[in-house]
C-alpha cells in the first residue's frame, strides 16, 4: 500500500451507507485512497523516486529533480 512520504497520508476505511426510504438500511465497508504519485525528487541532495500525494505536490512541499 502506497503512503505519502511527506505527510503520511494513506488508505483509510469506513462504511458505505445505503439509504432507502430515508432510513439507513445497509452498511458495507469501503476504502478511501489518497491521490499518490511517484515523483523524482531531491532527497538530501540526491535524486530519488518517492511516493507523494497530489496535495503535497501542489503545495510545493517537494523539490523535484
Amino acid at each position: 500500500m502506497a503512503k505519502c512520504e511527506i505527510c503520511g497520508k494513506q488508505q483509510i476505511y469506513g462504511n458505505k451507507l445505503s439509504i432507502t426510504r430515508s432510513h439507513i438500511s445497509k452498511r458495507t465497508s469501503r476504502t478511501w485512497k489518497p491521490n499518490i504519485r511517484t515523483v523524482k525528487a531531491l532527497v538530501n541532495g540526491q535524486p530519488k523516486r518517492i511516493y507523494v500525494c497530489a496535495k503535497c505536490l501542489r503545495a510545493g512541499k517537494v523539490k523535484r529533480a
